[in-house]
C-alpha cells in the first residue's frame, strides 16, 4: 500500500508543478517576455483572450471526457491509459506555450496566434484526459473513506509540494536558463529563460505521471461492478441530478477562484509594490514547508472538527490572512507572515472538498441508481480550469489597468493603478470567498456519517440482489434439469 501511496503522491506532485505553471506564470510570460515594447499590452490581450475563450468552450466537454474515461476497458484499467497519453501530449504542449513558435511571435502575429490557438487546444485537451483520470482514479483506489483521505492527503501532500516547489525554482531557473542560453547576466529574464523553465516542468509532470501509472492499481467490489456505460447525451444529467455535486462545485468556483488570483498576482506585489522581484521565491518556502506541515494534519483535524468545520475554518483563517495583506504595504515580512496564514488552510480545504466530491460518486449512485466515478470527479478539475481560465484573464487585465506590463518599474505605478491591483488581488477574492463558506455551510449536507450510511445501504442492496441473482439462476438451472 505504501508504493501505491507514494507513486499517486509522485504524480500529483508534477501534476500541480504543471498546473501551477500553465495558470499562474504563463500569463507573467506572456506580459513580460514574449511582447515587450510598441503594441505588447494589445498582443498580449489577444493571446490571453484566446485563452479564457477556448477553456470556457472546451470546459463543457470535460463531462464528455469523464464520460469516455468511464466508459473505457482494457487490462490496464479505465485510467491509466489517459493518464500516459495525456501526460506526454500535454507536456509537449505546455513546452511549445513557452516559446515564439518558431519565431512566429516576431516575424508573422497572425500566423501565430492562430498557431498557438491549434497547439492550446490539444494541449488542454489532453491535459484534461490527464487531470480527469488521475484525480478520478480516488473512488478507485478504495470505497472506504478513511483509506480515501489518505490517498487524498498524500495526494494533496505531492501536489501542494508541486506548486509550491514551482514557486521556489520558477525565478532561479528563468534566470540561470537566461544566462545559459541568451548570455545575459544578473536577474534579466528572456524568453530562452523561460523556454528552459517550461522544458523542466514538463518534464517533471511526465515522469510524475509514470510514477503514479506503474505504482498504483484499482480495487473491485460490488459496489464498482455496479457500473453500466455512461452516454454522452447523459453526463451532464448525471451531474446535474446529483444536487450535493453541484452546491459543493459552485461553493469550490468560488473558492478556487479567489486563491488563484490573488496567488497569480503576488508575483507582480513583490515586483511592483515592494519593488524586489528576488523576495518572491522566499514565498514558495513558506508555503512549501506549511504544506508538508498542513496536509499531513488533515486526517487528524478532520477527525475532530469534520470536513465542514475544516472547510469553514479555513475559510475564515484565509481571511485573517486577506487582512494581514492589506496591512502590509512594502514589507516583505509581512506579505511572508499573511500568506502563511493564508496559505496554511489551503490544502486541507481542498482535501475537504475533494473528499465530498469523491463521496459523490456513492451519492450519485445511491439516489439515481449508476454510478460515474469519473463523470463525477472530473466537476472538479473542470471547476480548476474553469478557475485558471477567468484568473489568467484577471491577472493580465489587473496587470494592464494597473501599468504593470513590459519594463514598467515600480515608481511607474500610479495611486489610481494601485488601487486597482489591490481590488483585485485582495479585495475581489475575500468576498467570493465569504460567499463560498456560506454556500457550503448551508447548501452541503454530505457529512462523513451519511456517506458511510449510503455505503452500507448501497452494500447491503447488491448483496442481496446478487443472493437473489444467484437464487434465480439455480432455480432455471433446476427448472431446466
Amino acid at each position: 500500500m505504501i508504493k501505491q501511496y507514494v507513486s499517486y503522491a509522485l504524480g500529483a506532485f508534477g501534476h500541480d508543478a504543471f498546473y501551477a505553471t500553465l495558470n499562474t506564470y504563463f500569463a507573467i510570460f506572456v506580459t513580460s517576455a514574449l511582447f515587450v515594447g510598441k503594441g505588447s499590452a494589445a498582443e498580449a490581450g489577444i493571446v490571453t483572450s484566446m485563452v479564457v475563450i477556448i477553456r470556457l468552450i472546451e470546459i463543457a466537454f470535460d463531462p464528455m471526457i469523464g464520460g469516455m474515461v468511464d466508459n473505457t476497458d482494457t487490462k490496464m484499467g479505465k485510467f491509466k491509459p489517459w493518464l500516459l497519453a495525456g501526460a506526454i501530449v500535454s507536456s509537449v504542449g505546455l513546452i511549445l506555450m513557452f516559446s515564439s513558435l518558431f519565431g512566429l511571435a516576431d516575424s508573422n502575429s497572425s500566423l501565430y496566434f492562430m498557431l498557438f490557438g491549434i497547439v492550446f487546444v490539444i494541449m488542454d485537451i489532453f491535459y484534461s484526459f490527464k487531470d480527469i483520470s488521475f484525480w478520478s482514479m480516488l473512488p478507485a483506489l478504495s470505497v472506504d473513506t478513511k483509506v480515501r483521505n489518505k490517498f487524498g492527503t498524500v495526494g494533496r501532500f505531492g501536489s501542494t509540494l508541486g506548486s509550491q516547489g514551482v514557486i521556489i525554482v520558477v525565478t532561479p531557473l528563468v534566470i540561470y536558463f537566461s544566462q545559459q542560453f541568451s548570455g545575459t547576466h544578473g536577474s534579466t529574464q528572456t524568453r530562452a529563460g523561460w523556454l528552459g523553465f517550461a522544458t523542466v516542468i514538463g518534464l517533471v509532470s511526465l515522469l510524475g505521471a509514470l510514477a503514479t501509472f506503474f505504482g498504483t492499481k484499482e480495487t473491485t467490489s460490488l459496489i464498482r461492478e455496479n457500473t453500466e456505460r455512461t452516454r454522452f447525451r447523459d453526463v451532464f444529467k448525471v451531474i446535474g441530478e446529483n444536487d450535493q455535486l453541484m452546491w459543493l462545485g459552485f461553493s469550490y468556483l468560488l473558492f478556487a477562484l479567489s486563491y488563484v488570483v490573488t496567488n497569480s498576482l503576488l508575483i507582480y506585489y513583490f515586483r511592483y509594490v515592494i519593488g524586489n522581484a528576488a523576495a518572491y521565491s522566499v514565498i514558495g518556502i513558506v508555503t512549501a514547508i506549511l504544506g508538508i506541515l498542513s496536509v499531513p494534519l488533515f486526517p487528524i483535524i478532520v477527525s475532530k472538527i469534520t470536513r465542514k468545520g475544516v472547510y469553514i475554518g479555513g475559510i475564515c483563517m484565509m481571511l485573517v490572512g486577506y487582512i494581514l495583506f492589506n496591512l502590509a504595504g512594502s514589507s516583505a515580512i509581512m506579505m511572508y507572515i499573511a500568506d502563511a496564514i493564508f496559505f496554511f488552510p489551503y490544502p486541507m480545504i481542498f482535501l475537504a472538498a475533494l473528499m465530498t466530491i469523491t463521496d459523490s460518486v456513492e451519492y450519485g449512485q445511491w439516489k439515481n441508481g449508476t454510478r460515474n466515478e469519473s463523470v463525477t470527479l472530473s466537476v472538479r478539475p473542470l471547476i480548476d480550469k474553469l478557475a485558471g481560465a477567468f484568473s489568467t484573464g484577471i491577472v493580465v487585465l489587473a496587470a494592464v489597468h494597473a501599468g504593470m506590463t513590459g519594463n514598467a518599474k515600480p515608481s511607474d505605478i500610479t495611486a489610481h493603478g494601485m488601487f486597482i491591483f489591490h481590488s483585485f488581488i485582495f479585495y475581489m477574492p475575500m468576498i467570493l470567498l465569504v460567499v463560498a463558506a456560506l454556500i457550503y455551510q448551508f447548501k452541503v449536507t454530505l457529512s462523513e456519517k451519511k456517506h458511510a450510511e449510503i455505503v452500507k445501504e448501497l452494500e447491503s442492496k447488491l448483496e442481496t440482489e446478487k443472493v437473489e441473482e444467484e437464487a434465480e439462476e439455480k432455480a432455471e438451472a433446476a427448472t431446466e434439469d
